[in-house]
């Protein structure tokens, strides 16, 4: 029998502290009435003798030293789990918020999860479409991969999310595929986007939805993630699914963090954020993978703004350790109309070698890729060397280099929101654009693919529809 503890010593902002505690364990889940008979969930973070500090989900609002009383229930947060949730939405912490009812569970688990042992991890194979070129072509997401994407204020990385959500189907070998979307701390706006725009493409029904409001309690962001990846896991490796998820935004989440430290006295560390920031970011990511043995993947996608767009701040830098490359978008592509804005030359995916060529996807894919990276940056110096001295005292290789980079950001990296490019499509797009270069400065692709895929006068289309 459990017992009830009576009042509490000491409340600090989402924390409460009580005394004389004792058979209570760390991250245990805990009930927590109020005098009207309302009840509030928590959770132990701190134990020192006997004095326990619990986080209260829903927030300290309304409560009082005395007319409270505390149960532990003797286990850590759960979450139900079952096929049932594909297509429903749910809060931060896990509830239900369609409408629709409980979900009836075929198990629960701890949304800590539990660390896959590196000897059972299976090498991530084979690839994620997205249907983007920028990514397919150049970045490829690969089956069981972690590959951010990294964004700035303002920028359309929740669109470019929502069409990886509507459009993502796994390449290669049969699967059911499902996404599990979280959201953290996102306006009402935002919210309605996101589940009108799957509702209208018909991609809800594959879809496990997880929305954390900005005006909902910190601690509920904190747990949204762990919610998010506990029915990942559970949709991968019981139920078989290849299963990619999307996390946005990363930073709020960060955010959540560094505040929910501060209240407890923390001594911070970069920037305020909390020395265990890599720790706390590392046992989110490394939840993606393949296991031997288990059918199904999870796959990662976290989205995260960069405080100023600084690429060297503390949670794209540490992500960045973590992670297998980053999708990068850049804000004077978003601001001349381009879509998506997605800067090829720092992005990159580290495992596409891996799920790329013969038996994936095409067998030029990876040569034309590195072309198409080469070609790309000379198009950069030559834009550089133009500042300079003026385009028309270029010699004629660099003002080939500009008409490339032209067709190129126009007609490779730019795509209608909705466009859903094959990669046979994304393929030719890059063939036909390298096209307007000459076959000796194709310095990366081996004589054989060049004379299979190298088309003389396939960038004339590209060049009618500039």
């Amino acid at each position: 029998m459990r017992m009830n503890y009576i009042g509490i010593s000491e409340i600090n902002g989402p924390l409460i502290v009580l005394e004389g505690v004792s058979g209570v364990g760390y991250d245990e889940v805990c009930e927590i009435t109020l005098g009207a008979g309302l009840r509030r969930k928590g959770r132990v973070i701190g134990l020192e003798g006997e004095r326990a500090v619990i986080q209260v989900f829903e927030g300290t609002g309304g409560l009082s030293l005395e007319n409270v009383s505390t149960r532990f229930t003797g286990r850590a947060m759960e979450l139900s789990l079952s096929k049932e949730m594909l297509g429903r939405v749910f809060d931060g912490a896990g509830s239900p918020i369609d409408g629709l009812g409980a979900v009836f569970p075929q198990e629960s688990r701890n949304i800590n999860g539990s660390a896959i042992n590196p000897v059972s991890r299976k090498y991530p194979r084979s690839c994620i479409y997205t249907g983007i070129s920028a990514i397919d072509g150049m970045s490829t997401l690969i089956r069981g991969q972690k590959l951010p994407i990294f964004s700035g204020a303002g920028m359309r990385h929740n669109e470019v999310a929502a069409q990886i959500v509507k459009q993502a189907r796994v390449g290669g070998e049969d699967g059911e595929f499902a996404i599990v979307f979280a959201a953290m701390g996102v306006k009402n706006d935002t919210a309605d986007f996101f589940r009108r725009d799957f509702e209208n493409a018909g991609a809800l029904p594959r879809v496990v939805m997880f929305l954390n409001m900005a005006s909902d309690p910190i601690i509920e962001r904190i747990l949204t993630p762990r919610c998010a990846l506990t029915a990942a896991e559970f949709l991968a490796f019981t139920l078989g699914y290849h299963v990619l998820v999307i996390m946005t935004d990363m930073t709020s989440y960060c955010e959540a963090l560094r505040e929910f430290s501060s209240s407890k006295g923390e001594i911070p560390s970069r920037k305020g954020y909390p020395s265990y920031l890599y720790s706390d970011l590392a046992s989110l990511y490394e939840r993606a993978g393949m296991i031997e043995g288990l059918p199904g993947s999870v796959t990662q996608v976290p989205v995260l703004t960069m405080p100023n767009d600084d690429i060297t701040h503390p949670i794209p830098d540490l992500t960045g350790y973590i992670t297998e490359g980053q999708i990068v978008l850049d804000r004077e592509m978003d601001q001349s109309k381009l879509y998506p804005p997605i800067t090829v030359l720092p992005s990159l995916s580290r495992l596409m070698k891996d799920g790329i060529g013969k038996g994936f996807t095409r067998e030029d894919h990876p040569a034309l890729s590195n072309q198409l990276f080469s070609s790309y940056a000379k198009v950069q110096e030559a834009r550089a060397l133009a500042g300079v001295i003026g385009e028309d005292e270029l010699s004629e290789t660099d003002k080939q280099y500009l008409q490339f980079g032209k067709l190129f950001e126009e007609n490779f990296v730019r795509q209608e929101p909705g466009e859903n490019r094959s990669i046979d499509r994304t393929l030719e797009t890059g063939w036909q654009a390298l096209s307007v270069l000459p076959p000796d400065e194709l310095d990366r692709v081996d004589a054989a693919t060049l004379k299979k895929h190298y088309k003389k006068d396939g960038s004339a289309a590209l060049r009618g529809s500039l």
